[in-house]
């Protein structure tokens, strides 16, 4: 129960934060930018791992669980309780956002700027770079004091060059939150499916680099 209340947090803040500063850079003229709106998503994971880590792994993102649920590193049966935890916090920090800032049209929701397929191919490929460094430098006794640094660096500096092209989401919760509470439903399978793509090909590639 107290990891599951730990990634409903952690997510909540995911969400609460990230969208939130494309909301309020949407409504104060661009007042953050592109570069302060990455760097706001990179430190508030940072921020996340930083509190959660010790206490649930703070993965706050159903595709990095799925992908853990892949080792052995993690119980096969916390999956789905992860999973709606992660949900739920993301739901609520968007129910949060509309709350605030009722007159935004998409609550800071992703959304592909060309084509789907390069969009999905994007999402896939950033997920897979994510979860590899949340592998190697987490489940490493050495690295793992720096795992914060290390997810949040990879976050932030995925996020500055793809987030104008796909919106740089990798994380199904991150973008199904926003997009059911706004009603933006466009595209929303691409985000889905694509982090959990990427996170179970960065798994397998772990697992066989390892052995």
């Amino acid at each position: 129960m107290k990891k599951c209340i730990a990634e409903v947090i952690g997510t909540y803040a995911l969400v609460f934060c990230g969208p939130g500063a494309i909301v309020i850079n949407d409504l104060t003229d661009g007042s953050m930018g592109h570069v302060g709106i990455a760097i706001t998503f990179g430190l508030i994971v940072m921020a996340m791992i930083f509190s959660f880590g010790s206490l649930s792994g703070a993965h706050i993102n159903p595709a990095v669980t799925i992908g853990f649920a892949l080792t052995d590193r993690f119980k096969k049966s916390d999956l789905f309780p992860y999973i709606m935890a992660q949900l739920a916090g993301a739901l609520l920090a968007a129910a949060t956002l509309k709350f605030l800032f009722p007159s935004h049209p998409n609550l800071g929701s992703t959304l592909p700027q060309g084509s789907e397929m390069q969009s999905f191919v994007l999402e896939i490929i950033l997920t897979y770079f994510l979860m590899l460094v949340i592998l190697f430098v987490g489940q490493n006794e050495e690295t793992r004091p720096y795992t914060a640094i290390a997810v949040g660096g990879t976050v932030l500096l995925e996020a500055m060059f793809a987030g104008p092209i796909c919106g740089a989401s990798m994380n199904p919760a991150r973008s199904i939150g926003p997009a059911l509470v706004a009603g933006e439903l466009t595209s929303l399978w691409l985000y889905i499916v694509a982090p959990v793509v990427g996170a179970v090909l960065a798994t397998f590639t772990w697992k066989f680099l390892r052995e």
